[in-house]
């Protein structure tokens, strides 16, 4: 009929947060109209939260940049793709005088939540060759990967809860109903946490505020604010005091049991209450609930993380799940096996260690090969023989997520070079000299090769792109192919063809010695027209599940998972032990050296003195970290960036609702509006992160309406936790006062 728009419908996996919810997209014109959760998902089954069904919002901000910017006589103004990457050679080649270490590159969060980030950021880090290379990963997470790789040989075998079939599960520091959940990939987390309720089982909270979370778990405990390392060796303190230890089948597999034993000694329940503000029988009776459950597992995140104890509190989460033999067993802690992974020979492997090499300025150790992003500013602003003076920042916003952020702000302004790939020109990138666009997320395939090693349940899909590219856009694994090539020395020119050529080349070499086929042969059976696609079915192929290029025929490839638009269910989560470990001795090392040694700072803090205020952050359904501020729909409302004081606190300052506060730290300050409510502790008060959208050169006219403050004014770069490097952002000591 005429004046009749022709639609269609798209699946696709949302990108957007750790959930991987499936989303169904109506299309009109190339033009995502609406989003709904697909209610034939294999795993999120319908659900989608607001940040899923804004996400055609998201693709037709009019700010989102869609053309390379070059930064000409100080004015940014859109060029060509070729001047672009002609401006990159240049400016990285001027850097390079002063060596491969002068050239920094920063990773942020969003990058795990693409293909190209999974399949090609890699590449670029080892092309440029430096140690200068930093991450979100230090902000949030660094040290869950440390004491996985301390206990099991591997920084990324990270057991999750079995939600779906556990019995009673603790979380500390983690709140799902706002974030659906983080180094735990669980659609409707809330939902799963009701059924579990509803199944006769529960589930409790650990945290200092009273958080949706908290609100609707069958307890909740208050604790103060980085004290969890203390509450969870009471626990295990317990654990040995009252001979609840029970291994179970796990006592094959580990070692290390004594010098846990020893360790926890100076922990009794009667010595950490105080200085955590849990009382000594409630934490002796939580660690009998531990271990009188049928199942149980025990959940840290953001948190427990963001301490100055955060690996001991990491390392003491999974301690409690072993002690209570609910680690790899269902309905306790278990290891996904994620489809594009191979199943590993168990026996003992090389193990982990940190501080390969050192940060210049500080002597910071190297983790997992990068360094703390704390000692970014650092390396840029302190003159000398390996001073950083050109930085590659891959979809991430530093100046608003991490420490003491102004002197970054200022360490940014200061260099040579600067080259950002991202779709928006943000607080960060509004320092680069180049700022190159991937396409919005509709244009690219979707695999989501992090989130699925941390799923609670095995399954697979993938979203081909449900739009075609603009005609000025770059597919971003173009984007970072073709930066691979000129840090790999060859001009801004080169095709990048070649090196996807190269990576799908050596996967194939490889598959080729195991299965004992010629590589060309395998070649010719992948699927997919881009080379994301060419490199994912290969992994596929050849992953735990995969049909082996034919071999095995009723196995995954690229084309069965787009046969199965809605996903694949590959199963609940089964025992893996002892194939997971690979550790020197084959086993879990339960009291790795490191980790001990670092107790001896805990018990310095059992016996401090409380601090007075301390600042937490919070977490809200509708954000995650700074990236969709500039969404009407998700900033619509009222303000969500203020200080939450218990009302108690409130009074003993002078402060009444709606007021402005004057928050202070060692390295900052900042005023924002004053927000009573009980839900916060006496002693603690809370501020978001991911907001201080006023800066000048943005071009995000929604986030600089909606501007709030920085709350990484406030926190320290030089207060890190010395086994991992991550920062400490939560917990931290500032003076509160009338504005």
């Amino acid at each position: 009929m005429p004046g009749t728009t022709a639609t269609r419908t798209a699946y696709r996996t949302c990108p957007l947060c750790e959930a991987t919810c499936g989303l169904t997209l109506t299309i009109a014109d190339d033009r995502v109209t609406h989003a709904r959760g697909d209610g034939e998902h294999v795993f999120s089954h319908g659900f989608v939260c607001p940040k899923g069904a804004a996400f055609p919002q998201l693709l037709a901000d009019p700010d989102r940049l869609r053309r390379p910017l070059l930064r000409v006589d100080g004015t940014l103004r859109e060029v060509g793709w070729d001047e672009a990457f002609a401006a990159v050679e240049a400016g990285l080649a001027a850097a390079r005088v002063g060596g491969r270490d002068a050239v920094a590159v920063y990773l942020g969060n969003p990058n795990v939540h693409t293909m190209a980030g999974g399949l090609h950021v890699g590449p670029l880090v080892r092309a440029l060759g430096t140690r200068n290379v930093f991450s979100a990963s230090t902000v949030d997470q660094m040290p869950k990967h440390v004491s996985s790789g301390y206990l099991y040989g591997d920084p990324n075998a990270i057991p999750v809860p079995d939600l779906d079939r556990t019995d009673l599960l603790v979380l500390l520091g983690a709140n799902p109903f706002e974030s659906n959940g983080s180094l735990c990939t669980a659609p409707d987390f809330p939902g799963r946490l009701r059924a579990l309720q509803a199944r006769g089982g529960r589930f409790l909270v650990v945290d200092p505020r009273r958080t949706r979370t908290a609100a609707a778990a069958d307890e909740h405990l208050p604790i103060r604010p980085g004290t969890d390392a203390l509450l969870l060796f009471a626990v295990v303190h317990t654990l040995f005091d009252e001979d609840l230890v029970r291994l179970g089948r796990l006592a094959e597999h580990v070692t290390g049991l004594d010098g846990v034993r020893e360790l926890a000694v100076a922990f009794a329940p009667e010595r950490v209450a105080e200085r955590c503000a849990v009382p000594a029988p409630r934490i002796r009776q939580l660690a009998r609930e531990l271990a009188a459950a049928p199942t149980a597992a025990v959940y840290g995140r953001i948190g427990t993380s963001t301490v100055a104890f955060g690996t001991l509190t990491s390392w003491l989460v999974d301690v409690v799940n072993v002690l209570t033999g609910n680690l790899d067993r269902p309905g306790g802690a278990m290891f996904p096996l994620a489809a594009h992974q191979r199943a590993r020979a168990a026996g003992p492997g090389k193990g982990f260690r940190t501080g390969r090499w050192a940060s210049r300025v500080r002597g910071l150790p190297e983790v997992k090969g990068e360094l703390p992003v704390a000692t970014l500013a650092d390396e840029i602003s302190t003159p000398g023989e390996g001073q950083v003076r050109a930085l590659i920042t891959v979809a991430g916003n530093p100046v608003l997520s991490t420490a003491n952020s102004e002197r970054l702000d200022r360490a940014l302004a200061s260099l040579d070079f600067m080259v950002s790939v991202d779709p928006y020109l943000n607080e960060t990138t509004r320092h680069a000299d180049v700022v190159l666009p991937p396409p919005d997320p509709a244009r690219t395939g979707h695999y989501d090769f992090a989130f699925l090693t941390l799923a609670v349940r095995n399954v697979a899909s993938y979203s081909p792109p449900a739009l075609p590219l603009d005609p000025d856009g770059l597919d971003e694994c173009d984007i970072l192919a073709r930066l691979t090539l000129i840090a790999a020395g060859q001009s801004a020119g080169a095709d990048p063809a070649v090196l996807h050529e190269r990576l799908l080349g050596q996967v194939l070499a490889e598959a080729a010695e195991g299965l004992g086929r010629p590589a060309a042969e395998l070649r010719a059976l992948l699927a997919g027209h881009r080379p994301a696609e060419r490199l994912l079915d290969a992994r596929l192929r050849l992953g735990a599940y995969g049909d082996l290029f034919g071999q095995r025929p009723d196995g995954l490839s690229l084309t069965r998972l787009l046969d199965h638009p809605h996903g694949i269910d590959l199963g609940p989560l089964r025992p893996r032990l002892p194939e997971v470990l690979h550790t020197p001795s084959g086993t879990i090392e339960l009291c790795p050296p490191p980790i001990a040694a670092d107790v001896v700072r805990l018990h310095e803090a059992r016996d401090a003195p409380p601090e007075g205020f301390v600042l937490v952050g919070r977490r809200h359904l509708r954000s995650n970290n700074s990236w969709m501020h500039n969404v009407p729909a998700l900033v619509k409302g009222r303000d969500r960036c203020t200080l939450q004081v218990h009302p108690d606190d409130a009074a003993k300052l002078g402060l009444a609702a709606g007021d402005t506060a004057r928050v202070s730290s060692r390295v900052g300050s900042v005023v924002v509006a004053v927000e009573l409510t009980a839900d916060t502790m006496p002693g603690v008060v809370s501020l978001p992160h991911g907001w201080g959208h006023d800066v000048p050169g943005t071009r995000q006219s929604v986030a600089r309406a909606h501007a709030g403050v920085n709350s990484n004014v406030l926190t320290d770069e030089t207060a890190v936790d010395p086994l991992s490097g991550n920062v400490v952002l939560n917990g931290i000591p500032v003076g509160v006062e009338p504005a």
